[in-house]
C-alpha cells in the first residue's frame, strides 16, 4: 500500500463490497475460479488482488502481469475486449506459454474492468473442462455485468478518497460453506462411506488432508493423527511423486474427476480417484494390480507448485525458461525473474550484479530492500564481499541465518538487512558473468533440493541476461544513431506551444524510420513535417535522414511542391522502401494551416472549445512510387487556442483494433487534455498509446498549439 492513499484493508466496507462482487460474479457465471487484477493509475503492471476457487500457491506465479505480456488478461485489458478460450487446443494456439505450464482441461474467459475511458484492471474466470467450447450469451452478459459492477465499486472508492490499491499478496476468498447435515444425515453418510470398497479421505482446496477413514489409513500405512492437516505428498514419502501433485492440480483447476495409480512399497499398487468440488476434493483409494504398460505412454504434463518439491522443480524450471524467452532487455530479465521467483519462494529482495572493468555493478533489483547491495556497487572483484566471491569462484553460497553470513564475511555489514540469503553465480559457457542475490526476512534453511533448484534457475537467468546485455548494447547504439537523425531541440516560436516525442518499438533493434521536424521560415511562417519510412532497421533510419533533409531543403515552398520534390528525389534514389509524410505550412499572421499528405495518417485538429476531429485530407500517393504523383492541399483555420496533433501510425495501430476506432479514442484523449500544456499532452497521449498498442511499432508525435493572447 502507498502512503498517500488510505489502504483499502482499513476500509472494510470497500473490501467487502469488492469481495462480494467477485463472489457474485462466480455464482452468476457458474465459473469455478475467479482472479481479479487491478491496474494502478498510470501503471503498466496488473496486480492480482482477489482470488476465488483455488489456493494462493497455484496462482503465485501470476500475481503480477505486465500489460505487454502475451496473456489473456493482459490482452483483454489492453485491447478492451473479452477474450474467450473454450478449449485447451485454443489456449495452446493463442497462448502457447500459458498452455505449456497449465496443461489441464478448462475453459477460460478474460475481460477488462473499465469505467468510461479509465482502465482499472481485468478479470480471469475459469470453467470446468466439461464446459461448452462456446460462451453462451447469458454467460457473456453476466461477465460484462460483473465487470461493470466491480468497476463502479473501484470508481466510487477512488472518488471518496480511499482508492483500492493492490496489496503484496492477493486476498483469497474462502470456499462456500457447505450445508451442515442433520444427525440422521451425518450417520447415514458415515455408514455410506464405510460400505464403499477401499478407503476414503478428503482434501481441502490447498491439498491438506481433513478426513481419513480407517480403511484409507491402513492402505496408506499412516495414522490419521499423523497426517491430518498435511499435504499427502509431503507427509507420506512414497507419494512424493510429480504425478500425484499434478493430478491434484488437474482436479482443482479443471474441476474434473481424475485418477492415477502408484506403487506403495514394496509391492502394493493403489488407485486414487479424485472427485473435486467447490469446497474440496473427495478421494477414493482402491487396491489394484500393476497397470499394464502402454505402447505409447503419454508423458505427464508439467506440474505446478509454489514450493521447491520434486514437482515444483520441474514446474519452476519450465515456467521460468518459457517466461524468459519474452525478455528482451536486462530490465526485462530482472523484472520477469522477480515476478516469477519472489512470490513462489517467499523471497523478499532479489538483486542481480555483474562485473565491469574489474568491479561489481548492480544491474537491477526487486523487493522490499532494493538498495540492499548498493554499498557494494563499484567494489573491486578482489574485495571480501560474498557477491564478488561467488562471481570469481563460480560456486554458490547459502546462509540459513545471519550468524552464518557474519562468520563467513564479518565485514559484510548486512545485520539489519537480511535474516538469510543466497549468493548464486550467473554462469554462461562455463564463465561467471555475475551474481544473483536472494535475501529473506527470516531464517531460511536451504534443503539440498532447493539449493539445486535455485542453482539451476540461476543458470537459466544467466543465459537470458547474457542475451539481454547484447541487446542492450545494440539498443544503445541504435538509440544514439536515431537521436542524431532527429532534431535535438525544437525552435522557439512566439505564439506557438509545441512538443514532440519519439519512442522506438520495444521489439527489434529499437531504430526505425519515423521522423518529425519543425522549421521556422520567418517571423510569421513555420513548417511542420512528420513521416514514416517503411521498415525498422538501419536502412530505414538512413533513408529517414535523407527524407528529412529533402523536406528541410524544400521547406518554404507550397506544401504540394515540398512533397512533390521529395517524391522525385526518392524515386531517383530507388531505395526499395516507401515513405508516408504529412507536411504543414503554418501562417501565424493569417492564423491558418495548409496541409498536404503522402499516404500519412490524418492529423487531429482540436478547436479552442475542445471539439476534436481527424482531418481527412485529399489523398496523396506514398513517396517513392510514382515520380509524377500530385499532392493536393487543404486549408484549415488555426484560431488562438486551437491545436494540431501530427503522429505516425504506431500511435494508433494494434492487432485486432479498428484504425478508425483507435483514432477516435486518441482524439478523445486529446480533447480531454484541453487545459494542459503541450508537453503534458504529449506525455498523456504517448502513455495512452503504449497501453493500447504495447510497443508494436515506433511512435513519432508532434503537437502544435496556437497560444491565446495574454490577458
Amino acid at each position: 500500500m502507498q502512503d498517500h492513499a488510505t489502504p483499502v484493508a482499513a476500509n472494510g466496507s470497500v473490501t467487502e463490497l469488492l469481495d462480494s462482487a467477485v463472489a457474485s460474479l462466480v455464482r452468476d457465471t457458474d465459473a469455478s475460479v475467479a482472479m481479479l487484477y487491478l491496474l494502478p493509475r498510470n501503471g503498466t503492471t496488473l496486480h492480482l488482488t482477489v482470488l476465488a476457487g483455488v489456493p494462493a500457491q497455484l496462482a503465485a506465479l501470476w500475481t503480477r502481469v505486465p500489460l505487454t505480456a502475451s496473456t489473456p488478461v493482459a490482452d483483454a485489458v489492453r485491447l478492451r475486449c473479452l477474450i474467450w478460450l473454450g478449449s485447451q487446443e485454443e489456449l495452446a494456439r493463442r497462448y502457447p506459454r500459458t498452455a505449456l505450464v497449465l496443461p489441464y482441461r478448462f475453459a477460460l474467459g478474460a475481460a477488462p474492468v473499465r469505467t468510461g475511458a479509465v482502465d482499472r484492471g481485468g478479470v480471469v474466470l475459469l470453467w470446468p473442462g466439461s464446459h461448452s467450447q462456446e460462451l453462451s450469451s447469458e454467460e457473456r452478459q453476466a461477465v460484462l455485468t460483473g465487470c461493470n459492477s466491480i468497476g463502479r465499486i473501484l470508481q466510487r472508492a477512488e472518488r471518496s478518497g480511499t482508492p483500492v490499491l493492490p496489496g503484496a499478496l492477493p486476498r483469497v476468498l474462502p470456499p462456500p460453506e457447505p450445508v451442515p447435515p442433520g444427525p440422521a444425515e451425518a450417520l447415514a453418510a458415515a455408514e455410506f462411506v464405510q460400505r464403499l470398497p477401499g478407503g476414503s479421505c478428503a482434501l481441502t482446496m490447498d491439498g491438506s488432508i481433513t478426513f481419513l477413514d480407517d480403511a484409507a489409513s491402513a492402505l496408506l500405512g499412516a495414522r490419521a493423527e499423523d497426517v491430518l492437516g498435511t499435504l499427502p505428498w509431503v507427509s507420506i514419502r512414497w507419494l512424493d511423486d510429480p504425478v500425484v501433485e499434478d493430478h491434484y492440480r488437474a482436479a482443482v483447476i479443471g474441476r474434473q474427476p481424475t485418477s492415477f495409480t502408484v506403487l506403495r512399497p514394496p509391492d502394493q499398487w493403489l488407485t486414487f480417484q479424485l472427485f473435486p468440488g467447490n469446497t474440496g476434493i473427495s478421494v477414493r483409494i482402491i487396491p489394484t494390480t500393476e497397470p499394464e504398460p502402454k505402447d505409447d505412454p503419454e508423458p505427464p504434463p508439467p506440474p505446478v507448485s509454489a514450493a521447491p518439491s520434486r514437482a515444483g522443480a520441474l514446474y519452476h524450471l519450465m515456467h521460468l525458461a518459457a517466461t524468459l524467452t519474452e525478455a528482451v532487455s536486462t530490465k526485462d530479465v530482472i523484472e520477469l525473474a522477480g515476478d516469477q521467483l519472489m512470490p513462489a519462494f517467499r523471497i523478499q529482495t532479489l538483486v542481480v550484479m555483474t562485473s565491469a572493468e574489474g568491479r561489481l555493478r548492480v544491474e537491477g533489483s526487486r523487493g522490499s530492500r532494493p538498495a540492499l547491495m548498493d554499498r557494494f556497487d563499484g567494489a573491486p572483484l578482489t574485495s571480501g564481499t560474498p557477491a564478488a566471491h561467488v562471481l570469481m569462484t563460480g560456486s554458490p553460497d547459502f546462509y540459513a541465518n545471519f550468524d552464518e553470513l557474519r562468520r563467513a564475511y564479518p565485514s559484510a555489514d548486512l545485520r539489519h538487512a537480511v535474516a538469510a540469503c543466497a549468493f548464486l553465480p550467473l554462469i554462461v559457457s562455463g564463465r561467471p558473468i555475475g551474481s544473483l542475490v536472494l535475501a529473506y526476512d527470516r531464517p531460511h534453511p536451504f534443503e539440498d533440493e532447493e539449493r539445486a533448484l535455485l542453482t539451476s534457475i540461476a543458470g537459466l537467468l544467466a543465459q537470458a541476461l547474457d542475451r539481454a546485455r547484447l541487446y542492450d548494447a545494440k539498443d544503445r547504439l541504435a538509440c544514439s544513431l536515431q537521436a542524431h537523425l532527429l532534431p535535438q531541440t525544437l525552435p522557439d516560436v512566439p505564439g506557438l506551444d509545441v512538443a514532440a516525442r519519439y519512442l522506438p518499438s520495444t521489439r527489434g533493434m529499437g531504430i526505425g524510420g519515423d521522423f518529425y521536424d519543425l522549421i521556422r521560415l520567418d517571423e510569421d511562417t513555420v513548417a511542420a513535417a512528420i513521416g514514416d519510412v517503411q521498415g525498422h532497421n538501419e536502412n530505414a533510419a538512413a533513408l529517414m535522414g535523407q527524407v528529412r533533409t529533402a523536406v528541410h531543403a524544400s521547406a518554404g515552398a507550397p506544401p504540394h511542391e515540398v512533397l512533390a520534390r521529395t517524391n522525385r528525389l526518392l524515386t531517383d534514389l530507388d531505395p526499395g522502401l516507401f515513405t508516408s509524410c504529412l507536411y504543414v505550412h503554418l501562417d501565424l499572421a493569417g492564423r491558418r494551416a495548409v496541409l498536404a499528405t503522402a499516404g500519412h495518417p490524418p492529423p487531429l485538429l482540436r478547436q479552442p472549445d475542445g471539439r476534436t476531429e481527424a482531418l481527412h485530407l485529399p489523398p496523396g500517393l506514398l513517396l517513392g512510387i510514382d515520380p509524377a504523383a500530385r499532392y493536393p492541399t487543404a486549408e484549415v483555420p488555426l484560431p488562438p487556442g486551437a491545436a494540431l496533433a501530427l503522429f505516425t501510425d504506431g500511435l494508433v495501430e494494434a492487432p485486432g483494433v479498428d484504425l478508425d476506432d483507435a483514432t477516435a479514442d486518441l482524439a478523445e484523449h486529446f480533447a480531454l487534455a484541453l487545459d494542459q500544456d503541450m508537453d503534458s499532452v504529449a506525455d498523456t497521449l504517448v502513455h495512452y498509446a503504449r497501453g493500447a498498442t504495447p510497443g508494436t511499432d515506433d511512435i513519432a508525435l508532434l503537437l502544435i498549439s496556437a497560444l491565446r493572447p495574454e490577458g
